[in-house]
Order: C-alpha cells, then sequence, then structure tokens
C-alpha cells in the first residue's frame, strides 16, 4: 500500500511539473509573441512615420519647384519680353547709326536666347504637358527634349497606366528624368531603354542604359541626392526597387508598383 501511494506521489508531482512546465513555455511563447508584435508596431509606425516625412518633403519640393516656375514666367520672362519689345521698337528708329544698331541687336539676341532659356528651365521644373496629356505625352515629350540634336538614343515603349493619381504620375516623370539625367552626367551613357508597361494591376519600370556603371553595395551604402529622391518617389508609389549594375556595364533599374500610394 505504501508503495502504491508512493508511486501515486510521484505521479502526482511529475504531472503537476509538466503541468507546470506546460504553463511556463505558453507564458514565455505567449510574452515573446507579444513582445515581436509590440516591435514590429513600432516598426510600422516607424515607417510610416517615414513615409509621411517622405511625402511632405517631396510636396514642398514640387511646391518650389512650381513657385519657381510660376516666377521665372511671370517675373523673368514676361520682363524679357518688354526688354524685346522695346529694342524692336528702337530698332525702327531710321536715325540710329550702324553702331548703335549693332548694339541693339546684340541686346536683342541675348534676350531671345535668355528668354528661351528660362522658359526651358519653367518647363523642366513644372511640365505643363503632363497636367494637360497625361503621363505617355509628356514622357514622350521628355525623351525628344534629350534625344534632339544630340548624339543621345533612347528606345522606349510606353503604355498607358490606369488609375493614376496626377502626383503618381509626377513621381514616375521625375523619377525618369532622374534616371536619364545620372544615366548622362554620372554613366556617360549614349544608349537609353526604358519600358513603362501595365503589371499586375499596377505597372512595371524597366530603365537600362550603356554607362559606366557602379557597384550597387556601394550605393546602397551611400546613395546620392539623384538615387535618393529615385528610392524615395518608389516608396510613396508603394514600390520595389531592384537595381543591377557593374563597373563598364552599364545599369538597370526595375520597379513594380501595384498597390499606388496616396
Amino acid at each position: 500500500m505504501e508503495d502504491n501511494s508512493l508511486i501515486s506521489i510521484v505521479g502526482i508531482s511529475i504531472c503537476l511539473l509538466i503541468i507546470m512546465a506546460v504553463t511556463l513555455i505558453s507564458f514565455f511563447h505567449h510574452t515573446k509573441k507579444k513582445i515581436i508584435e509590440k516591435e514590429i508596431e513600432k516598426v510600422n509606425i516607424k515607417l510610416s512615420h517615414q513615409k509621411k516625412i517622405l511625402q511632405t518633403t517631396i510636396k514642398v519640393q514640387e511646391a518650389e519647384r512650381n513657385r519657381i516656375a510660376q516666377d521665372l514666367h511671370d517675373a523673368i520672362s514676361s520682363k524679357l519680353n518688354v526688354v524685346s519689345l522695346t529694342t524692336h521698337v528702337l530698332l525702327e528708329d531710321i536715325s540710329l547709326n550702324d553702331k548703335h544698331k549693332e548694339a541693339l541687336n546684340h541686346i536683342l539676341n541675348i534676350t531671345t536666347k535668355t528668354i528661351e532659356s528660362s522658359r526651358k528651365i519653367a518647363h523642366e521644373l513644372m511640365p505643363p504637358i503632363l497636367d494637360k496629356f497625361g503621363l505617355k505625352v509628356a514622357l514622350e515629350e521628355l525623351f525628344d527634349e534629350f534625344t534632339s540634336n544630340t548624339a543621345i538614343n533612347i528606345n522606349y515603349k510606353i503604355e498607358t497606366i490606369d488609375n493614376l493619381s496626377k502626383s503618381n504620375e509626377l513621381h514616375i516623370f521625375r523619377i525618369t528624368q532622374e534616371l536619364i539625367n545620372n544615366s548622362l552626367i554620372h554613366g556617360k551613357a549614349k544608349q537609353m531603354q526604358i519600358k513603362l508597361i501595365k503589371e499586375n494591376g499596377g505597372f512595371e519600370m524597366t530603365y537600362n542604359d550603356n554607362g559606366g556603371g557602379f557597384n550597387v553595395s556601394e550605393i546602397k551604402r551611400k546613395s546620392g541626392l539623384g538615387l535618393q529622391n529615385i528610392k524615395s518617389r518608389v516608396a510613396i508609389l508603394n514600390g520595389d526597387l531592384l537595381i543591377k549594375s557593374s563597373k563598364k556595364k552599364g545599369s538597370t533599374f526595375i520597379i513594380n508598383c501595384c498597390n499606388y500610394g496616396a
């Protein structure tokens, strides 16, 4: 009888130990799960905060671009037009000698070139065609501007992407603009291929150039302002950016976006 009682006590003790062990494991598992959930929540809040900062920063940049473009048009171009008209009137004076006419023609020539330059800068800062005719036409005009009277060659396929807001169209336009500028300034590229197509309810953009290329791991650690601007706009679009490049073998940028940002 005593042996049976001892066995029962040992059995009960083992059961209690198992129950305690299971309870402790469950408690630690639950606690760990809660800690992980809190950390994920913190990361999501941080990412959301960073995204809002990016959106605000880029919104301020675009507002400033718009203001400068407007100032160029209203304050500078309009005054230069007055100078041009006045110079034309002075040139009609038959009493002017050849030296004075030459000086006025020189002023007129400089004024005309300055007006053209200010219009070009204003157009680059805030392309009116994007608002009037949409992304496809704006990109095609951008490519024509880069390739006209230069040795640069851009091959492209641009599809009309559905459900893009005006702000998202502007993000894609700026990304493309930045990619081309980087290829020309840093990569010294002469050939570019750009493809923007519908994909999975969103779009995929593929950009290739034949420039000097770069070390991707180095550029990820320390990216310049241009590449950082591209990354920021892709983040706002809720997209994924893949970069492939190596020295003297050109660069490839692939952007996939399915769930557009705000």
